[in-house]
């Protein structure tokens, strides 16, 4: 089917661009305040196993509630569920805000909001990616997709570097600011019109339809390639984890070169975005996908060889880019070949598996 809209024209549709300003603020947020935990708690308790707890309490509340939360964001209002995520990540920070002001020590109320951030984000993804196919047309969507990946992108490059800069006026102005970023992305999403031409089946919360997205995934051949394929290519690529290590000891450079090498596969993954925003894929996209996980694991051995900063560097930059490729597809396929009906659920399917290889990849490099 042709392409009726150009990016420019895409970026008309008010609920798309409410929903894309929406993921900025909410993602800015989250870089911001990710940052902002980590420092501080590592100023309180000198302990690196509680840097790691931070992300385990965000972690396991995702792996439990995510199917779940799929099959909620295939009974209700895809829409008010991911404001209401949004509005869940301001209360958590607040609550950071106070734990601050009131100069505690203890860390039971950190990790109890962090667990709380992670309810919400397993809540907020597969409604958010469900979502997106309800707010341009269906010959438009390639294009949204890459407009939604490069936003996101973005907002990963400036926000830990944002929330360094918010961090030396004070823990209490970072967590102030991710509430009010993380309000405003609330009220813009609550602002998308209702979803019309859809209706919800209620169907019954049981383990049949609990697990009806994986069998979906299972049923379908195109689509269980597209996520697998993926995932494997995320499972044995975690090398970018070890950045640290590969900036002091192998390219013998600072805590500069470090960022830089953070950014760099973000950066390579939002020029990629943007360039399949303005030129989307149309056809051979299985070639495109494998070859975007080749170009993925050349450019991993690469950086895992170099000894050059630059060509770390360009390396990174380059698995950025073909790493956005292979996602790129993998949502297409996923919510274009998955009826609305149960497109929560197998969102939900799709993020528990890049999830976990994302998780497994980490823990496994270090």
């Amino acid at each position: 089917m042709p392409d009726t809209l150009r990016a420019a024209d895409v970026l008309r549709l008010p609920g798309l661009v409410r929903f894309l300003c929406a993921r900025v603020l909410a993602t800015l947020a989250a870089q911001i305040q990710t940052v902002a935990v980590g420092w501080q708690i590592y100023n309180i308790s000198h302990d690196p196993l509680d840097l790691g707890l931070i992300g385990l309490s965000q972690f396991l509340p995702f792996v439990v509630l995510i199917l779940p939360a799929g099959q909620v964001a295939d009974r209700y209002d895809r829409r008010r569920i991911v404001a209401w995520c949004y509005g869940v990540s301001t209360v958590c920070a607040l609550l950071l805000l106070i734990f601050t002001l009131r100069q505690l020590t203890t860390l039971w109320p950190v990790f109890a909001a962090m667990v709380l951030l992670g309810c919400a984000r397993a809540f907020s993804m597969p409604s958010g990616q469900a979502l997106l196919p309800n707010l341009v047309p269906r010959e438009s969507f390639a294009r949204a997709v890459a407009l939604n990946s490069s936003v996101f992108q973005i907002a990963t490059i400036v926000g830990p570097a944002l929330g360094g800069l918010l961090y030396l006026a004070g823990p209490a102005a970072v967590y102030a600011t991710v509430a009010v970023l993380a309000a405003l992305a609330f009220v813009l999403m609550m602002g998308i019109g209702p979803e019309t031409g859809i209706q919800r089946r209620a169907e019954p919360m049981n383990w049949t339809t609990l697990l009806s997205g994986l069998r979906f995934v299972w049923s379908r051949p195109i689509v269980l390639g597209a996520i697998s394929l993926d995932l494997f290519a995320v499972l044995f690529g975690g090398a970018v984890a070890l950045l640290p290590v590969f900036a002091r000891d192998i390219l013998h450079a600072g805590p500069v070169a470090l960022g830089l090498l953070r950014t760099a596969p973000g950066l390579g993954a939002s020029i990629c975005a943007l360039v399949l925003a303005i030129n989307p894929l149309r056809r051979h996209v299985g070639a495109w996908m494998f070859g975007g996980v080749a170009v993925f694991g050349v450019a991993t051995v690469v950086f895992g060889l170099s000894e050059h900063f630059m060509v770390s560097l360009i390396a990174l930059a380059v698995l950025g880019a073909a790493d956005m490729v292979s996602v790129y597809i993998r949502h297409l396929l996923v919510q274009l070949e998955t009826p609305d009906a149960i497109r929560g659920r197998v969102s939900a399917v799709s993020s528990v598996f890049i999830g976990a290889s994302n998780e497994a990849a980490s823990r496994r490099s270090w």
